[in-house]
């Protein structure tokens, strides 16, 4: 998958994608941040009125507009936002928990995505995982697909990232909204998903192809025969 990372990759995609109005309120309210921490608490929710709310970049080459893992402009003006904190390790650890725990669906998604923004310290880390856990807990798609990214790639124990890619098929995320998984795919996943798409098909119910270029790359659809 394609993923936004460093602010200056953020600022580039949203330099196309903001209106001057738009423009003028980010300046302003990443200064605001700058200067005041608690300040992001007022202007993380009012990123998606005043940037806007559209794609900002498309996950994967073959999602239509609007997957599920494209980022959005309040999801890029937000991953701004937080890296802009004049706070490190546990207080902005506690920073972050508390915007998502406070926010609706789009600001826990800016949230989530903004993680790979910021520095991996320890104690961000501590803070971000139960984040990340309690998205996949949900069944809104598009936070699933905003915590399978690069932040849960890199520190999502193994037992729970496989269970996260498992549940990106069973709700239908493409694996393409993925991320790490040429790295972290393992024989115990491969055996989760073989196992899963068994049970599909002995419902007559349809394999997504991409579970195949993870159990088998070499292999489009090993139960043909079954």
């Amino acid at each position: 998958m394609t993923e936004l990372s460093g602010t200056d990759e953020i600022r580039g995609a949203l330099r196309s994608k903001l209106s001057v109005n738009g423009a003028a309120w980010l300046e302003e309210a990443l200064q605001r941040t700058a200067v005041r921490q608690d300040a992001i608490r007022a202007l993380f929710p009012a990123a998606g009125r005043n940037c806007g709310r559209g794609a900002l970049v498309h996950g994967t080459a073959a999602a239509p507009e609007g997957g599920l893992d494209d980022w959005t402009v309040d999801d890029g003006a937000r991953a701004l936002l937080l890296a802009r904190l004049p706070l490190r390790g546990r207080e902005l650890g506690d920073e972050v928990a508390g915007l998502y725990r406070h926010g609706d669906a789009a600001e826990k998604r800016g949230v989530l995505r903004g993680l790979s923004a910021l520095p991996e310290e320890p104690e961000l880390v501590r803070a971000a995982l139960p984040l990340v856990r309690d998205a996949l807990r949900s069944n809104d798609t598009r936070l699933i697909a905003a915590a399978m990214g690069r932040f849960g790639a890199r520190n999502l124990d193994a037992h729970t990232y496989r269970h996260g890619v498992l549940k990106c098929v069973f709700l239908g995320i493409p694996l393409g909204s993925v991320h790490g998984l040429e790295e972290r795919a393992d024989a115990e996943l491969a055996r989760m998903l073989t196992d899963h798409a068994r049970e599909r098909a002995a419902a007559g119910r349809e394999v997504p192809p991409d579970v195949w270029r993870v159990v088998n790359p070499n292999e489009s659809n090993p139960l043909r025969e079954a």
